[in-house]
């Protein structure tokens, strides 16, 4: 697992990660798994900078950098292409800068003497092997959003930084600012398209860099990445094509990889095993991460498109995916509520008969079922919600048959125990007294939590490629600067029903980086079959890890039965909780490996030796 970490104290600590190279010019500061040419720093007699990842900065860009450094401008320092850590220096004051979707998260946790930081909460954990902090996990299962406990990792006594807030530590100790606006300031989407093409084709220029370059070519988003690398170089195109599917990605990436100069097309064809949760029965395949992530369940899929891409290039390079392209190019129908709170009361009708349309039902149930959202706030929210959980369970139903919520209660929810869902509640309700600036709208809430959510799952899967390929991943659109181009677009202009994708129709309507055919699909894949599929076929292991012997299960997050009526259910063929399913599945893997996890975070050394 890659991670970073440092200290910050008065005195000394005898301690440093195992096997960590340390940082020059930023004192107390490590990395454990990042290649050199990852990381890079920079340093005067006043200040010091380094970044960890994947930034499109060259060395002049830093250097001439540690002026914004000494004037603590520290958002100017997150604006490179890419995604990446900043650890930045300015006379005694140490700044630690997350990527605003999670690929890059910030804990610390101080005492008497100091803070240690790190990327990586298991490792701070590990100092002291503090467990984990169950209402965390509890509130993780139950909502997926990552800041309703924004302060919270799920590691006791171990704090998270929130998406867009930097870590300060000086003399006069620690605070966690924010340095992302809660809001952007809207702007036209046909003004805003030019911008959202510079940035993307900044963020893939970043990556390109001599390595071997592969890409998925399947959805649009996919497609459009795939298409900028080709314009740099040779790509070998890859595409998921089990025949369970019955979607049209195969014809499209076929008629692409045609059409586009520098794309080498493979098919990669299903098989038995290439369905959700297989290989479950053997935890040792899967990399330790350090938080659940959803790649858990599907690596076998994973595995078998890494497999042709190592097979058709000359070595471990950099693969392009279109994670988070549906997060900042379109839009849930939950922006809804908020035409409605503004009293935009004739968009909303409009927008409304869109959407109906799309799900076959009428107008006013749509509008109906956003209504509540619109006559209530965050904190207001969280508060019925907590009301929510000391109720009883609910029986399941789909979610988008419930009203529309800020965070929405998932099944899991509903699957823990009463005494569970009462801590939960609390914590809840103690999280909205104290939530400060949130946002009005529910739409930059919801968009803010699902980039932080496919961030952070999207770590998951690079773990898999680099521990089985050696392979980088490149997700461009959680990049920092794509996060903002597309994120200034009012979400009822992304969201817009009348087209698919409007954003990056606009984006690439003009350009040659796309076929007009490409632009003009409609139509997007999914993985429905493979996840009933593997439901079916894998419930025995299912119900064995969610069963008596479930860690989660200990910590009365799960209870057998309604998991065993969930798994009935997806055997008969029948709709189930695949989402909550997922959660907990991904969950209980994790604990599992980190309670048989042996290797060694911390060494003993002395001060002198540490701060080397």
């Amino acid at each position: 697992m890659r991670w970073s970490a440092g200290w910050f104290g008065t005195v000394g600590q005898g301690r440093r990660p195992a096997g960590g190279r340390a940082v020059p010019g930023l004192g107390a500061t490590w990395t454990c798994g990042w290649p050199q040419a990852r990381v890079r720093a920079v340093a005067d007699d006043r200040a010091a900078l380094a970044v960890i990842g994947e930034c499109g900065a060259d060395d002049g860009q830093l250097q001439s950098a540690l002026p914004v450094v000494r004037a603590k401008g520290w958002r100017a320092l997150t604006r490179w292409p890419g995604s990446y850590l900043v650890i930045a220096r300015s006379g005694g004051t140490l700044t630690v800068i997350g990527d605003l979707a999670g690929q890059h998260p910030v804990y610390y946790r101080t005492d008497v003497t100091g803070t240690w930081w790190s990327t990586a909460a298991s490792a701070l954990a590990a100092l002291d092997g503090a467990p984990v902090d169950v209402p965390a996990l509890a509130a993780h299962l139950a909502f997926g959003q990552p800041d309703v406990l924004a302060g919270r990792s799920l590691f006791r006594g171990v704090n998270r930084v929130p998406g867009g807030h930097l870590l300060l530590i000086g003399s006069g100790g620690v605070s966690v600012e924010r340095y992302e606006p809660v809001t952007y300031p809207r702007v036209d989407l046909v003004q805003q398209a030019p911008v959202v093409r510079g940035a993307l084709a900044e963020a893939v220029a970043a990556r390109v860099d001599g390595r071997p370059v592969s890409a998925d070519l399947a959805g649009l988003d996919s497609t459009t990445l795939a298409c900028l690398a080709a314009q740099r170089g040779p790509v070998a195109a890859v595409t998921f094509a089990d025949e369970r599917l019955r979607d049209d990605d195969l014809a499209f990436a076929v008629r692409t990889a045609a059409t586009v100069p520098g794309l080498t097309h493979h098919t990669v064809p299903g098989a038995v095993d290439t369905v959700y949760y297989a290989g479950l029965d053997d935890l040792s395949g899967l990399p330790v991460t350090d938080a659940p992530n959803a790649y858990a369940i599907t690596a076998s899929i994973k595995r078998a498109v890494l497999d042709t891409v190592a097979a058709n290039t000359s070595g471990p390079g950099v693969h392009f995916t279109g994670a988070a392209g549906d997060a900042v190019l379109s839009a849930p129908s939950s922006y809804l509520a908020d035409l409605q709170r503004e009293r935009r009361h004739r968009r909303a009708l409009q927008h409304a008969f869109g959407h109906a349309r799309l799900r076959h039902t009428s107008a006013s149930a749509v509008l109906a079922r956003t209504r509540p959202a619109s006559r209530i706030d965050l904190a207001g929210a969280w508060r019925q919600t907590a009301g929510d959980l000391r109720r009883p369970a609910r029986d399941w139903i789909p979610q988008a048959q419930r009203p529309l919520a800020w965070t929405p209660l998932l099944a899991s929810a509903d699957w823990m125990t009463h005494d569970a869902r009462l801590i939960l509640a609390a914590a809840v309700d103690e999280a909205a007294e104290v939530v400060i600036d949130a946002p009005a709208r529910l739409a930059d809430w919801s968009d803010r939590q699902d980039l932080a959510r496919v961030g952070a799952n999207t770590s998951g899967w690079r773990a898999l490629a680099l521990a089985g390929h050696g392979i980088e991943l490149a997700a461009p659109f959680l990049d920092n600067e794509v996060i903002r181009a597309c994120l200034a677009v009012a979400a009822d202009e992304r969201g817009a029903p009348s087209t698919y994708k409007p954003l990056l129709d606009a984006a690439f309507a003009d350009s040659d980086v796309l076929p007009p055919f490409v632009l003009a699909r409609t139509t997007k894949g999914g993985f429905n079959a493979l996840a009933y599929a593997g439901l079916r076929d894998n419930a025995p292991i299912l119900r064995d890890l969610l069963g008596p012997s479930s860690q989660l299960a200990a910590l009365g997050l799960v209870t057998e039965q309604p998991i065993a009526d969930a798994l009935a259910r997806a055997a008969a063929g029948q709709p189930t909780a695949q989402g909550a399913l997922h959660l907990v599945v991904a969950a209980e893997v994790w604990l599992r490996q980190h309670a048989a996890a042996s290797t060694a975070r911390w060494e003993e050394v002395s001060d002198r030796v540490a701060a080397a």
